[in-house]
């Protein structure tokens, strides 16, 4: 059979189904989020849904069933990736860096680096983390769940509570001294 004891799918379905369609779905995800790690990513969160809730689709249905994942799986990210872009330009224009060798404009960038590094330090380190290894060390929400254990969904929470909490510090930075 192809469900477990628990109701899911066997891992080995998932393997066999991830052999016959990865390649056809690889393809498709291409062509709709044009991103390599965002192909990657959706890739396993569909398998992951596979073996997770695959027992819910009809073994003649599954193909289907797994392009229909991917593409709402793929929503929900580019949807994610707007709203963390969105905060990040937000965040950006509150903290510009002046590339010039002027005097004045060096003092001002390093004012607005110095309040952005006390915003940071204030978040909890569990919104730091994530902050720095996503800005900082160029991570991706991937790369960070895995590196810290996480389920996707609270690293990407965890990035947008930080973002927010930054950009009213910044905003506001004679309030919160």
């Amino acid at each position: 059979m192809a469900t477990g004891n628990d109701g899911k799918l066997a891992p080995e379905i998932v393997h066999q189904l991830f052999e016959q369609h990865a390649a056809e779905l690889r393809a498709f995800l291409t062509g709709l989020l044009r991103d390599h790690d965002f192909v990657d990513e959706v890739i396993q969160l569909t398998f992951s849904k596979a073996l997770q809730s695959g027992n819910q689709s009809k073994e003649e249905t599954r193909k289907g069933w797994l392009f229909k994942v991917a593409y709402h799986e793929s929503m929900a990210l580019l949807r994610r990736s707007k709203i963390d872009r969105k905060s990040l330009k937000n965040l950006c224009h509150t903290t510009t860096v002046y590339l010039t060798e002027k005097p004045e404009h060096r003092l001002l960038e390093n004012e607005n680096i110095e309040q952005v590094r006390q915003a940071l330090s204030k978040l909890p380190e569990n919104q730091q983390e994530v902050v720095i290894a996503r800005i900082y060390q160029n991570k991706t929400f991937k790369e960070i769940a895995q590196e810290y254990e996480l389920p996707l969904g609270t690293v990407l929470t965890r990035m947008r509570i930080a973002i927010k909490t930054l950009s009213k510090q910044l905003d506001n930075p004679a309030e919160n001294r």
